[in-house]
């Protein structure tokens, strides 16, 4: 199994994400550090929200196979700038969540258009909660 890197704003869903891929119970927690998971590795929001600290995403990812980049889709701002996977070195998957809280499909979508110009070569629409989508990404991730 690949090993996958979640970035995203706080409170987007990495966490709940690396907990469904390793069969853990779901419990909310903030991370506050880089924690490693056998095929994960969760990064604090601040990671993407604050520029200054992409430098520490760059130098974890190397530890990672793939990278995904992790859009809640009940949120209406982005931190992704455009082309944000370019300073990757790996492939760069695009990870809607929270696809079962969405109040309408163009929200959906429009998470994937972020995610897209961010540089996301694939998109994959979940729900970490109700177990959505959880098949395509896991094969993915055996592939």
């Amino acid at each position: 199994m690949k090993k996958i890197i979640v970035v995203g704003s706080t409170g987007s869903g990495k966490t709940t994400l690396c907990q469904r891929l390793h069969g853990q119970v779901i419990s909310y927690k903030k991370t506050q550090a880089i924690e490693t998971f056998e095929q994960a590795i969760d990064t604090p929001g601040e990671c993407i929200e604050n520029r200054f600290l992409y430098k520490m995403l760059l130098v974890t990812s190397v530890e990672a196979d793939v990278i995904g980049l992790v859009q809640d889709c009940t949120k209406e701002e982005s931190y992704f700038p455009p082309g944000f996977a370019s300073a990757f070195a790996k492939p760069v998957i695009g990870i809607v969540t929270k696809v079962d809280l969405a109040t309408s499909e163009e929200d959906v979508k429009q998470a994937g258009i972020y995610l897209r110009e961010a540089g996301a070569s694939e998109i994959f629409e979940i729900s970490s909660m109700k177990d959505l989508g959880m098949d395509k990404l896991t094969a993915y991730l055996e592939d």
